[in-house]
């Protein structure tokens, strides 16, 4: 009986052994055929993995049932994971597509798949990882790997994202206007600033456009577009996980989770999660400002029930609450202004001493605390049909935006303009049908219609002063003007604002490609575009002392009045673009464009200018609309083997330029909206990349811009020009606007430089094969304007940033170390006057120097 269970035992044990150990022999190999060495294959879910020869033959024994999953990776290859379906006695061949090299980088951005160097447009391409590597987990952290972008925040709603010096009014946001730079994210087009601010998740891809956009999908636009793609969910089961940490306390951690849910059906969970303590400490309160505390959250589902149709259905929501983001006092100006209204007498009168001037140390000692908290998101459904040689698209979408914010006015411990609160509700809906794909061998195209509505309010919008405001009207101490040190007069005196804009804009858009000679291409390309915007703006004052005198009303009013106004406004335009390319071969592209574009209509709703009787000018409710004429000859080169050196010629004039103008009158709580007649940017962009086998790769971009006002006669004083007056008809009369023609436009470096390097060579930690790197980016930009009208004062000074990462990387696995900044490099991003011109402006502080360590790891 023992020696049977023996037996029998041992028989099992043998089966059960043989099962485990049976043995899958395969081969490796590229897409052209030819074998990979030394690849590594796995078991997925298992310890089990052996190492390929050096014919990239393999034999692996499996203790698995099937189906499994071999997981297959090289490196210069994009990771695969192979499903078994059954063991076979003959090899199996496995292959793996080798990641792209520079140039033949795959672009989306005339809405069908195409080899960048081919498309006769300026692009900027950045890997969804070359982004992460840089430390670029915004747009904001892009500025300084593309120079031609410019993007400056005090907070997320004060955000201007230009391109080219072009799109955004600088300076405190008005939602009154579109912006020029279209923003889109797997083809849905965000129309709020704030966007920009929050956190990338599972980025595949950005392309930054430069140059006007509208021919070939979603919102017209006039300076450029940034089309950004994210990684679709996978049928087959995925994971990975980042954690980065370093100095202030930052910690972020991203992971995302895809799958198969049924037949056909895929779906990706990620999440992003980022704090930081501040930068800037509040001596008053005792308290850090400029953190980070983001978390973003992202679903998708993707349904492909046959090569023909894809659907996409994905929802997305970011909510950030950071401490808030404080400018610090920059400096104090003497203006033009009598003595008596010069900031050091009035702060001297009211018992305090001129404020220390000393930005770089980070400190503040305001009264009133910073938030800048916000939510936004949205959801998304997304179909392609193939129907003949090109693909039906429809993109529906649903955005919103939540705002609620409070800021320090004043800069200051004084209790002048202690409260700006620009609370808004913003939803908008976009419908994009197209077409685009071949139509015969020598024509392609594209063929659209785009729809967007949008409902932006301003809920209980407030601004307030507090006691110490009335010296800083009080023009003197005579008159009625010696009324305004009336005990309590303006001691919480503020406006709440209610305002809606409602607008429609809707378009249609084609463009073609036609090769009519050989290597030849003519690309036309029309828009047709309607605009309109209703707005109701109701503006109403609280506080202060409650009186029936008619001398202190009158004193109040001058503060702050009731304002309410009704506006309905619309416009329509066809602009276009006509575009020669010759591609005499696969090494070079020579195109020139000609292209007009126009941005829609504005309208202002931050509180208007008062005329002499004390009413709103209404005649300054509507800002014209812009009119751009766009040239630009560019050429696309492969001049060695691994090599791009692309560079472009441009010149854009637009006409009615749309400008934020602050006043001096506090109830023009966020200046407000005007045309200067002319204006145009012209420059140079060279953009290089070389890449040495997987060795060394370098890459390096310079732009020089020149962007003046070709004609501003009514351009806002400087601050340092408050107060000035000239002999009108004999008689010294103080003006508020001067003739800017000539004049730089506000944000504009004339050169602006990036570039990198990183080198590598092969290596192992551990048991894992990857590649040992030590990588470094430099940017440098020249002074420019941070002002509307050219300032002595409001001068942002060149500054250059140097980065830098060290560390080890394979397809699944990488670890290294970070430092931005790396000289710790003091410097401002923005300067701004402070409400009321009195002479004190302020600055938004670029981040010191941060380091840290990433790893990641996807199974």
């Amino acid at each position: 009986m023992n020696k049977t269970l023996l037996f029998l035992f041992s028989l099992l044990f043998s089966a059960g052994f043989s099962f485990a150990q049976s043995p899958v022999t395969g081969v490796i190999k590229t897409t052209n055929g030819t074998t990979i060495p030394n690849a590594t294959i796995k078991v997925r879910g298992t310890n089990q993995a052996v190492v390929a020869d050096e014919n990239g033959a393999f034999s692996i024994n499996v203790n698995q049932e099937t189906p499994f999953y071999l997981q297959v990776s090289s490196v210069g290859y994009k990771p695969q994971d192979f499903q078994i379906l059954k063991l076979q006695d003959t090899p199996i061949e496995l292959v793996l597509v080798e990641n792209a090299l520079l140039d033949e980088i795959v672009v989306t951005s005339r809405r069908r798949s195409e080899v960048l160097q081919d498309v006769p447009i300026p692009i900027t391409v950045i890997g969804g990882r070359s982004a992460e590597n840089a430390g670029a987990f915004n747009v904001n952290r892009l500025k300084e790997l593309v120079p031609s972008v410019q993007l400056y925040a005090s907070n997320a709603r004060n955000t201007t994202l230009n391109i080219r010096g072009l799109g955004s009014t600088f300076g405190l946001t008005n939602d009154g206007i579109d912006p020029g730079v279209g923003f889109y994210v797997d083809g849905v087009y965000h129309a709020r600033p704030a966007a920009t601010s929050t956190d990338f998740l599972d980025i595949d891809q950005i392309e930054i456009l430069r140059g006007p956009q509208g021919t070939l999908f979603g919102k017209n636009t006039t300076a450029g577009a940034f089309n950004i793609t994210t990684s679709k969910p996978t049928l087959t089961p995925s994971a990975k996980i980042e954690l980065s940490a370093g100095n202030y306390n930052f910690i972020q951690a991203k992971t995302s989770v895809s799958g198969a849910l049924a037949k056909d059906l895929a779906a990706k969970i990620s999440i992003s999660g980022t704090q930081r303590d501040g930068t800037i400490w509040n001596t008053r309160e005792e308290r850090k400002y400029s953190g980070q505390n983001n978390l973003g959250f992202k679903s998708q589902l993707y349904y492909t029930p046959s090569e023909k149709l894809q659907v996409l259905l994905s929802g997305d929501v970011s909510i950030q609450h950071p401490a808030g983001y404080p400018l610090v006092i920059a400096g104090v100006t003497t203006t033009e202004r009598s003595a008596y209204r010069q900031y050091a007498k009035i702060v001297s009168d009211l018992g305090y001493q001129q404020p220390k001037i000393d930005p770089f140390s980070r400190e503040i000692n305001t009264n009133t605390p910073w938030r800048h908290n916000q939510s936004i998101g949205g959801i998304s459904l997304n179909v392609d049909y193939k129907i003949g040689n090109g693909t039906l698209t429809s993109t529906t979408a649903w955005r919103f935006w939540n705002w609620d914010p409070t800021n320090d006015r004043d800069f200051s411990e004084l209790a002048a303009l202690t409260k700006s609160q620009g609370t808004s509700r913003h939803d908008q809906y976009s419908q994009e049908v197209r077409y685009a794909g071949n139509i015969t061998e020598k024509l392609s195209g594209v063929v659209g219609v785009y729809f967007l509505g949008q409902n932006l309010k301003g809920l209980a919008q407030t601004e307030e002063v507090g006691k110490d405001q009335w010296r800083f009207v009080q023009t003197s101490n005579t008159g009625n003007q010696a009324l305004y040190a009336t005990p309590g007069l303006l001691d919480g005196f503020g406006i709440k604002t209610n305002s809606t804009i409602k607008s429609l804009s809707a378009a249609v858009f084609a463009q073609v490609d036609w090769e009519v000679l050989k290597n030849l291409h003519v690309l036309p390309g029309l828009r047709y575009t309607y605009d309109k915007k209703d707005v109701d703006y109701d503006r109403v004052t609280y506080g202060g002392l409650q009186t029936t005198d008619a001398a202190l009303l009158a004193l109040k009013a001058a503060v702050y009045a009731n304002q309410q106004f009704t506006t309905k406004v619309d416009n329509n335009n066809l602009s276009g673009n006509f575009t020669v390319s010759y591609r005499p071969s696969h090494n070079l592209n020579v195109y020139g464009t000609f292209s007009t574009a126009y941005k829609p209509v504005g309208v202002n709703v931050g509180g208007l200018p008062t005329t002499s009787t004390g009413a709103a000018d209404l005649s300054v409710a509507v800002v014209k609309p812009e009119y751009v004429q766009h040239y630009e000859l560019g050429a696309k080169t492969k001049p060695v083997k691994g090599a791009i050196v692309n560079i472009s010629l441009f010149n854009t004039d637009i006409k009615d330029y749309q400008t934020n103008v602050q006043s001096p009158q506090l109830g023009v709580n966020r200046g407000y909206l005007a045309n200067a007649e002319k204006v145009r940017v012209k420059g140079l962009e060279i953009d290089g990349t070389y890449q040495l086998e997987r060795f060394l790769t370098l890459n390096a971009a310079l732009a020089y811009l020149d962007g003046k006002y070709v004609k501003f006669t009514n351009a806002p004083l400087p601050l340092e020009e408050t107060g000035h007056t000239e002999l009108i008809n004999g008689v010294a009369t103080q003006v508020a606007f001067k003739d800017a023609s000539g004049g730089r436009l506000p944000g504009i470096s004339k050169w602006n430089i990036s570039g990198g390097s990183e080198l590598s060579t092969p290596g192992n930690l551990a048991t894992r094969e990857g590649r040992y790197f030590i990588a470094g980016d430099a940017s440098y930009r020249s002074e420019y304007s941070s002002n509307p009208t050219p300032s002595s004062v409001l001068i942002v000074k060149g500054y250059a940033l140097f980065n830098a990462r060290l560390g080890f990387k394979s397809d699944k696995f990488s670890l290294f170390v970070w430092s931005r900044n790396i000289t710790n490099k003091n410097y401002y991003e923005q300067l701004q006057a402070a409400a009321g011109n009195s002479g004190l402006y302020a600055g938004v502080l670029g981040d010191p120097r941060t380091y840290g360590a990433t790893i990641r790891y996807a199974f």
